[in-house]
């Protein structure tokens, strides 16, 4: 037996709190593993559930004098995030404590309940008489040991029918509000087109992104729903996640690509791009490409990865780097703007400018911490039966947000870009010597 790290068992707790859960059936290969504990994934189970665990091709390994390992001390098991607590506390008191020893694990099986060599094999399905959020592990109580083997899960809820529902309780809702928010953003591009062909001799190249961007975030949702649908019904996508992924990448990189270019006035009040503009366009779109394949190694192997830890680091510290960035443009255009009203004489004009871009400023931020901090929020103090509620705040908060953005930098013949009224200007001028704009 042997003493799982205090800084394991918190790092434990981060996966769990980080993992998606978004199960599937999974056939996983795990190679001279010495890890003491593995997480497999998380599962939300009703009255219900049932979990089936089935490990081939196992292989113990032990580099100390011990030529054989107990078997009984490596094993499967279902853990609560409640149950984490205890058993934390009960390692933190025994030194020599086994996780497969508690009384707060369901336990599955050990290595002991395998088939002698060479067929090492054992398959068995257990029904979830407690329904609750589990995470199902691997641990390996025998020092010095690596272990291999093949492992193939496959975890579900029994509806009504009586048929199989592959995705976790707080899931199950997922494609319906996907399909329904992919019909509104649908809904929503037919509205952008009407407004750009009335008003097409004020429509920009700026509008045509726009709507571009419109057309990926309904394509990304209609194939979110059929990702989860499959997923639902028969446990794997059926290919619809590459296509989730490639519509995902799309839409993200011209989402951040088209705020940068309204911050900086693209189209709207220059033509061109100045040299410190292109330099920000130059590190968000790199650095989205690299998120979005850190999200795809995090969305499709899991945290049983070695590396898995490291990848989520990755997509975190990129997405605040290029939610940081974005903001730039728009902090430039309201300095430039405010300097150029001490000098043009057009006060009414520049005073709607740099009014609509300190409204755009604050709609980003707003849009960014509630998508970030806030579902985050959510997801964590949410019971696991309701996960889906920060799905549809998420997509509330995205909807409500291309809402404003596309309003205040819609095509209409008179907006707030070229407003000049002369009964305004002294106002207007007085206004923008009270009001400094700073952020």
């Amino acid at each position: 037996m042997t003493r799982l790290p205090f800084f394991f068992v918190v790092l434990l707790l981060l996966l769990i709190a980080a993992t998606r859960t978004t199960a599937e059936i999974k056939s996983l290969t795990i190679s001279d593993d010495s890890r003491p504990m593995i997480l497999f994934e998380k599962f939300g189970f009703t009255q219900s559930g049932h979990v089936s665990v089935s490990v081939s091709s196992v292989s113990v390994v032990s580099s100390s004098s011990v030529p054989i390992p107990d078997p009984s001390r490596l094993g499967f098991f279902l853990m609560s995030e409640e149950s984490l607590l205890q058993v934390v506390l009960e390692i933190q008191q025994n030194p020599n404590f086994c996780v497969l020893d508690s009384n707060y694990v369901l336990h599955l099986f050990t290595f002991h309940d395998l088939s002698p060599p060479p067929g090492s094999k054992y398959e068995h399905l257990y029904p979830v008489v407690s329904p609750n959020e589990y995470s199902l592990f691997f641990v390996n109580c025998v020092p010095e040991t690596k272990v291999s083997m093949k492992v193939r899960t496959e975890m579900y809820n029994l509806d009504p029918s009586g048929s199989k529902d592959y995705l976790p309780a707080g899931s199950t809702r997922l494609p319906g509000l996907y399909f329904f928010f992919s019909l509104g953003y649908l809904a929503f591009l037919g509205l952008w087109g009407y407004a750009c062909f009335v008003n097409k001799r004020v429509v920009h190249r700026i509008h045509v992104l726009m709507a571009a961007l419109l057309l990926m975030k309904a394509l990304n949702l209609i194939c979110a729903a059929e990702d989860k649908h499959y997923v639902k019904v028969t446990g794997t996508p059926h290919g619809w996640d590459v296509l989730f992924y490639i519509f995902q990448f799309i839409r993200v990189v011209l989402l951040f690509t088209v705020i940068v270019l309204i911050g900086t006035g693209w189209s709207f009040l220059k033509p061109f791009l100045q040299e410190k503009e292109k330099n920000v366009l130059m590190v968000v779109v790199p650095l989205q490409v690299l998120a979005n394949i850190a999200s795809i190694v995090i969305g499709e192997t899991g945290p049983f990865i070695k590396d898995w830890v490291t990848w989520n680091q990755i997509f975190l510290l990129v997405d605040i780097v290029c939610c940081c960035a974005i903001l730039f443009p728009i902090v430039w255009s309201i300095r430039s703007l405010r300097e150029t009203s001490k000098t043009d004489g057009k006060a009414a004009r520049n005073l709607a400018k740099l009014t609509l871009f300190r409204q755009f400023y604050i709609v980003v931020i707003g849009y960014l911490y509630f998508t970030r901090i806030v579902v985050f929020a959510l997801k964590t103090i949410a019971a696991y039966k309701y996960q889906w509620v920060s799905n549809a705040a998420e997509e509330i908060a995205s909807l409500a947000f291309y809402m404003l953005m596309f309003y205040m930098f819609r095509p209409v013949e008179k907006n707030e870009y070229f407003v000049l009224d002369d009964e305004e200007e002294e106002a207007a001028e007085l206004a923008l010597k009270e009001d400094d704009f700073e952020l």
